[in-house]
């Protein structure tokens, strides 16, 4: 029995953080499988940088890096002016010291937990790629204020 995973209908563009190049890659590979482009960098720093630069649909930031945490990241992302503060941001950790609604209580969209499962990181960028009108009961994602 083949396993369906959710897809989103459309090829998205996604920026990937994460400061493990193994990381990268895996996701990366995933992401491709199901039509998707990433652009992959390796700290909260560049991530920045290319938000500033680029429109993406979707960014998976972990959340331990060195010099600049997701969390941090996230937090100067949602203080940018313009569009790009509106970006879903999916949370990826293995860290199990906090509530997965602790992170959307820090500005995050959805969180996925290490290892990655496919499904679980799919459904996450799904629901963070296509919001619903009114608010979802999903443990994936939060409503955006525009």
């Amino acid at each position: 029995m083949s396993q369906r995973f959710p897809t989103v209908g459309r090829s998205l563009v996604i920026l990937h953080v994460d400061d493990d190049p193994m990381n990268l890659r895996v996701v990366e590979e995933i992401l491709t499988a199901f039509h998707h482009r990433t652009v992959k960098v390796g700290s909260g720093a560049e991530a920045l940088e290319r938000l500033a630069e680029q429109s993406f649909d979707v960014v998976l930031m972990d959340i331990h890096m060195p010099r600049m945490s997701g969390i941090q990241a996230v937090e100067r992302l949602r203080a940018f002016p313009g569009p790009a503060r509106h970006t879903p941001v999916i949370a990826l950790t293995a860290d199990v010291s906090r509530h997965p609604d602790e992170y959307l209580d820090l500005g995050f969209d959805g969180y996925v937990s290490k290892p990655i499962l496919v499904s679980r990181l799919l459904e996450a960028i799904k629901a963070a790629a296509e919001p619903k009108q009114a608010p979802a009961a999903s443990p994936y994602r939060i409503n955006r204020a525009v």
